[in-house]
């Protein structure tokens, strides 16, 4: 199978399970210099599944590594709409897209961890409230962003006069991207809101019907769904020989089982079986994907996958 000609993004989950702040410092620098050309920090407050795993928090982390990158597109898979205001929110973004010179994607879900929600006292309402948290809170967003004075009186939001200066650096404002895969209200969120849609790794082998419902809501709502850059969230590993591959795929999928879409979807294997599995992807749909290595991939593991398959859709 050859790869596609077609443009492909890889992104990378920062992983911020680290024993140190070097160590997470480090694994970004070497994203930046072998090309990736993107890095996502996860928006937990624990580790998941185990909430004893250390982690350095998100939002934290992607501000700090505006200053220690250059290149690479900084932001979160996905940041939890019930963690933070979303009027105070919209102001962090656009300080953070000033100080990463125009590199921040403000990535955006309902948020699902109940346990982790009631352990930081945040409050964690239903579903249906979550999303419509969602759907109002970009919409706010967007407002802040682009108008002035903004006042805006929501079911579950509101804000009186405000102002957001400076403006983001991007305009007319920073990407959004949604993560998530429900079908009637999360894609309807996406294809109203969002530049950029993160399927969730245990739907990658339903891509392409999410994709069709995706277009369906576009349509309803009058949009080009070709505006939405479709992202595969996936689990990856790689090795020189089969043994190698073998041990790598079984660490990974036994740390984050949880964002298996299936075996034949893992991008894993050796240089050409990743190559293929790529590909196979990108034939589903994706345009960019979002490759977690496991909790605490080795530097030779990005070296690897960069020279080796990266570099056959450039």
């Amino acid at each position: 199978m050859s790869p596609s000609k077609r443009p492909i993004r890889f992104g990378l989950a920062l992983t911020q399970v680290r024993s140190s702040w070097d160590e997470v410092l480090e694994f970004a620098r070497s994203a930046e210099r072998l090309g990736y050309d993107s890095l996502w920090a996860i928006d937990h407050l624990v580790g998941v599944p185990d909430p004893s795993i250390p982690i350095f928090e998100g939002w934290t982390a992607i501000a700090a590594l505006a200053g220690a990158t250059e290149r690479i597109r900084l932001g979160h898979q996905v940041l939890c709409v019930g963690f933070r205001h979303p009027s105070v929110l919209a102001k962090m973004a656009a300080t953070l897209d000033h100080a990463s010179g125009g590199r921040f994607t403000l990535g955006i879900g309902a948020g699902w961890n109940e346990e982790e929600f009631k352990a930081y006292g945040l409050s964690f309402p239903s579903i249906g409230t979550r999303l419509n948290q969602l759907d109002e809170a970009l919409d706010l967003i967007k407002k802040l962003w682009t108008e002035e004075p903004v006042s805006y009186f929501g079911e579950q939001f509101h804000v009186e006069d405000a102002y957001c200066q400076p403006r983001p650096l991007q305009q007319p404002h920073p990407p959004i991207l949604v993560g998530g895969s429900g079908e009637k209200v999360l894609l309807k969120i996406v294809a109203e809101h969002a530049d950029i849609w993160n399927n969730m790794g245990w739907a990658h082998g339903l891509l392409p019907h999410k994709i069709e419902v995706l277009h369906k809501h576009c349509e309803a709502l009058k949009r080009d769904p070709a505006e939405i850059e479709v992202s595969q969230q996936v689990l990856a590993a790689i090795g020189e020989t089969e043994t190698e591959a073998k041990v790598a795929t079984e660490r990974v999928v036994g740390e984050l089982p949880f964002l298996s879409g299936g075996d034949d979807l893992v991008i894993a294997g050796r240089a050409e079986q990743c190559v293929e599995r790529v590909q196979k992807t990108i034939d589903m749909g994706a345009t960019t994907l979002m490759l977690s290595f496991g909790r605490r991939p080795s530097i030779e593991t990005l070296e690897m996958f960069a020279s080796e398959v990266m570099a056959k859709f450039r």
